[in-house]
């Protein structure tokens, strides 16, 4: 008995260190499929994510509800055709938008309108949508980093802003001056998504590396990881393997944000050496295929 109490003692340290240092263990996602055909999501019980390129992301919740983030459609080159038509994506019920830049806003302002759909994103820069006219001040509602809403009540999907280490402007050209102009954009921010199952998605939006991440990861402890990979404007496949590996440590991790624009060089072949053995699965998903969870 001695002898195994004395066996078990010296185990316990190890074991716990093993379950700190990799995610917990899940059931796989369902096999990723293109998604062919336009028209809306619908519910499946599941948390269904569809990529349409560079940060665009298309959840549908468990329980129905479909949020759009980072609407850059229309012009993307790595969007898929049948995509490209705003009303080709179904009902959207709210719009996330991480950042001012054009790659992450653009559609944001038009998805709003079309379906009378809040668009939620840094406070500073919703302030300059709601004071330019380009949104009216309830389809540009504020909040900011670690706050928290629930926009279909305490037992619906929960969001949270968290930080993202980049820079936020937002660009447009006056109508009443027809000149370009930039405006304040607020600070870039990132989600954490909670389903109401409490599958978890932290969408990093636009971001380089930042010490912070390993307590994001450990207060929220997200299942999927949407990382940028492309490097120039965002980490690099290196960068964002450091930090999945290491630092946050996901159940899963589709790589984002890359190829989009010749600077973007960064690749997921890359991402995936770089994760070396580790015990996150990486999702191979292009443009306009979607992964069930």
């Amino acid at each position: 008995m001695n002898l195994f109490r004395s066996l078990g003692a010296a185990l316990l340290p190890l074991l716990l260190a093993a379950g700190c240092s990799t995610p917990m263990p899940g059931p796989a996602p369902m096999t990723v499929a293109t998604v062919a055909s336009t028209g809306p999501a619908h519910s499946t019980g599941k948390t269904e994510v569809l990529w349409l390129g560079q940060a665009s992301i298309r959840v549908t919740t468990p329980g129905g509800k479909v949020i759009m983030i980072d609407p850059w459609l229309t012009s993307n080159p790595k969007t898929p055709a049948n995509f490209k038509q705003l009303e080709a994506l179904g009902k959207i019920d709210l719009v996330l938008v991480t950042h001012a830049h054009f790659d992450h806003v653009a559609d944001a302002p038009a998805l709003a309108k079309l379906h009378k759909a809040p668009v939620w994103g840094p406070a500073g820069l919703n302030q300059t949508l709601a004071t330019y006219g380009v949104l009216p001040a309830e389809l540009s509602p504020r909040f900011g980093k670690g706050g928290t809403i629930t926009p279909w009540g305490p037992t619906g999907p929960k969001i949270t802003a968290v930080h993202a280490e980049h820079s936020s402007e937002y660009a447009w050209k006056n109508p009443a001056t027809g000149k370009e102009e930039v405006l304040p954009g607020g600070e870039p921010v990132g989600f954490i998504l909670e389903m109401e199952n409490g599958f978890k998605i932290w969408h990093m939006g636009d971001t380089a590396v930042y010490g912070d991440m390993r307590l994001i990861g450990e207060m929220y402890r997200p299942d999927l990881l949407l990382i940028p990979i492309g490097g120039h404007f965002v980490m690099n496949p290196a960068d964002a393997a450091m930090a999945t590996r290491d630092m946050i440590r996901p159940r899963y991790a589709i790589p984002i944000h890359y190829g989009t624009i010749p600077q973007l060089k960064g690749t997921p072949a890359e991402y995936r050496a770089a994760m070396g053995a580790s015990a996150v699965q990486i999702l191979s998903v292009e443009p306009g295929q979607k992964v069930d969870f």
